[in-house]
């Protein structure tokens, strides 16, 4: 296994039970527990974990992982809600899409796709699809966030304001029914609110694991959003809770 696959998975474990110790990860890598010990102590320094002894435990509470280390998640579940959105996608349309692993499923599966413009704020979106002649691909500027790869600020909302999108896919890190989306960044969020600002129709892509979470920043109240894709993991309660909000719940099964 390739050291940036070990650290991915690591990162994906831990964030995703809080915590784990050194037998555990080296049982499910397949490797030494010195090895593990290593890329712990690697990921210690980087702030993206912390070192106890025996093992690690998230570095903060809602830690975000760069994109790179967030692609291993769920990646079914993320295709398979690529696939549903595109469903809600008419013919022609102009096309939103935020930055983010489920979003950047979606431009793939549109890619494909004659007549579609797609208005984008993520470089590694942008630079999936600058390749595709079928896509007319339109690139939002400002300033770049390493961690998302998202172009975002004020750059970014004035150029947004000049366009009108005929639906909205936003990359959301929490959402409930109270405190609606939210995302790590304040000014990811800001930026987000203008792609929903200029679009005639918003849509959630979130896989299961992010909903009933709240994080940093608001983005928007659940009652500026007009549709919610994503799995099966979904509970009825919460899906409920969405629902009762006025949003349409698609489950990508």
């Amino acid at each position: 296994m390739l050291k940036a696959d070990r650290i991915a998975r690591i990162l994906s474990c831990i964030t995703h039970e809080g915590s784990a110790n050194v037998h555990t990860l080296a049982e499910l890598l397949g490797v030494s527990g010195a090895t593990v010990r290593r890329d712990l102590q690697e990921l210690h320094g980087r702030g993206l974990l912390n070192r106890t002894r025996g093992g690690a435990v998230t570095g903060a509470v809602n830690l975000e992982l760069p994109l790179r280390h967030r692609r291993d998640r769920y990646p079914e579940e993320k295709r398979r809600i690529a696939a549903r959105a595109a469903l809600l996608v008419p013919d022609g349309a102009v096309v939103g899409l935020t930055g983010g692993t489920t979003t950047g499923e979606l431009a793939r599966v549109l890619a494909g796709r004659r007549d579609t413009t797609i208005v984008t704020n993520a470089v590694n979106i942008a630079a999936d699809l600058v390749v595709r002649p079928e896509v007319r691909l339109v690139v939002i500027g400002g300033i770049a966030r390493t961690t998302s790869y998202e172009l975002v600020g004020p750059a970014a909302e004035r150029m947004l304001a000049q366009y009108h999108l005929d639906i909205a896919f936003i990359g959301v890190d929490g959402l409930t029914a109270r405190e609606g989306c939210t995302t790590h960044d304040e000014m990811e969020a800001q930026t987000d609110r203008a792609f929903l600002r200029s679009s005639a129709r918003s849509v959630v892509l979130a896989d299961s694991s992010k909903i009933g979470r709240v994080t940093f920043a608001e983005i928007c109240p659940l009652a500026q959003v007009h549709d919610v894709v994503t799995d099966d993991g979904l509970g009825v309660v919460r899906e409920r809770e969405l629902a009762d909000g006025g949003v349409r719940v698609h489950r990508a099964g």
